[in-house]
């Protein structure tokens, strides 16, 4: 009996530390997310996702993933992003997180509701300059 409470309690103790570990793991690859690490690779494909998403027809059977991809990335961005001091004041960074604060803004408060053609202009009138900022080096 006693042999097999220790190997009941080893077996215990190796189960809950590859638990641990996998779940150190799986929180480390999810804070990088879709991100490359590369400030303007990474700027400039989230660009291209919300052209996709602001431009995207209320009838598109891929709306909601889309929406759901945009979501992702935008925070996905703020977070490996807003922290770094060499970026964070970059104009480049700036004009995006206006643009990334509007639509989601938009999308918490009027889920499901489209993007008003306003919106719309200006979205896509900020991420014009935060490509015009990139090529700028800035």
């Amino acid at each position: 009996m006693e042999v097999h409470g220790v190997v009941k309690g080893l077996r215990a103790i190796v189960v809950g530390v590859l638990l641990l570990v996998t779940l150190m793991l799986s929180g480390c690859s999810s804070s990088m997310g879709t991100l490359s690490g590369n400030y303007t690779q990474d700027t400039l494909a989230l660009v291209q996702t919300l052209r996709q998403a602001v431009n995207l027809s209320e009838d598109d059977p891929n709306k909601a993933a889309i929406q759901k991809a945009a979501r992702r990335q935008i925070n996905d961005f703020a977070a490996r992003y807003r922290r770094d001091d060499g970026i964070a004041g970059l104009l480049s960074f700036t004009t995006m997180r206006t643009a990334l604060n509007s639509l989601a803004g938009h999308y918490s408060s009027y889920p499901g509701r489209p993007l008003p053609e306003k919106l719309k202009h200006r979205i896509t009138e900020q991420l014009d300059q935060v490509e015009l900022a990139l090529k700028r080096g800035n």
